[in-house]
């Protein structure tokens, strides 16, 4: 695989980057619209918490390690984002797919906004639909709408090139792909489209298996941890 020019637009990538008229109208959106602006500015902030566990997980499954960034245009990387489709989380999981991928999704507990949890279960299923469909660009197509759809519009337009089938996939996921060449362009090369770059903090935790049911009260008062660190640090508790 060639290396881009040190001039290029696209930097290097394990993805299969491309700069088409569709790409660069993301690129523009992201950079002068100031509500897609302020989502990708408010993403990349965030990322510099979760990319240093992110990153390493991908490249233990030989994923390509910029996949690391597709929570900035599913969820600007919030644990507690919330769809209308209802899916929940940093990689918006809905509920049947979480639990497919070993999820524990229930009233008292959602791993899917579980940071680790629910990276590990993306990684799987990205790993899974790339094995489906051998290429990237439709891997992505189905990991928002379904492979079903997909396949749809493989034998609707004759093709597997995602750019001349993407008119037969839903109105969503024809833009997808290209916003997420377009975010990786982005994150990979923040100063020059007006971003800050993240700050990326050492994924550095503690883990402690509790005996059954404990108020997070009385463990916030026996260990000296506030309150609001410890729900900060433990997401996937809803009650």
């Amino acid at each position: 695989e060639a290396e881009p020019a040190a001039d290029s637009p696209i930097p290097q990538s394990e993805f299969p980057l491309i700069l088409n008229s569709t790409v660069e109208k993301f690129l523009e959106a992201m950079t002068s619209s100031s509500e897609y602006h302020t989502r990708i500015a408010t993403g990349l902030s965030r990322a510099g918490s979760y990319l240093p566990m992110i990153r390493p997980r991908f490249a233990a499954a030989g994923l390509p390690q910029d996949l690391s960034y597709l929570p900035l245009i599913e969820s600007a990387f919030s644990l507690k984002a919330y769809s209308r489709a209802r899916a929940h989380g940093m990689w918006q999981f809905i509920s049947s797919t979480g639990r497919h991928y070993g999820l524990d999704i229930g009233s008292l507990v959602d791993e899917r906004r579980d940071p680790e949890r629910s990276t590990d279960a993306a990684v799987a299923y990205l790993s899974d639909l790339h094995d489906q469909f051998d290429d990237w660009y439709l891997a992505l197509a189905a990991y928002n709408s379904g492979s079903g759809n997909v396949r749809r519009a493989i034998r609707r337009s004759g093709s597997r090139d995602f750019w001349a089938l993407r008119r037969y996939l839903p109105r969503e996921t024809r833009n997808y792909v290209p916003a997420f060449i377009a975010s990786v362009i982005v994150a990979k090369q923040p100063e020059k489209y007006g971003f800050s770059p993240p700050v990326e903090k050492p994924w550095v935790f503690d883990t402690i298996d509790v005996p059954d049911a404990l108020d997070l009260e009385f463990l916030a008062r026996e260990s000296g941890i506030p309150l609001a660190d410890l729900r900060e640090l433990n997401p996937a508790l809803r009650r």
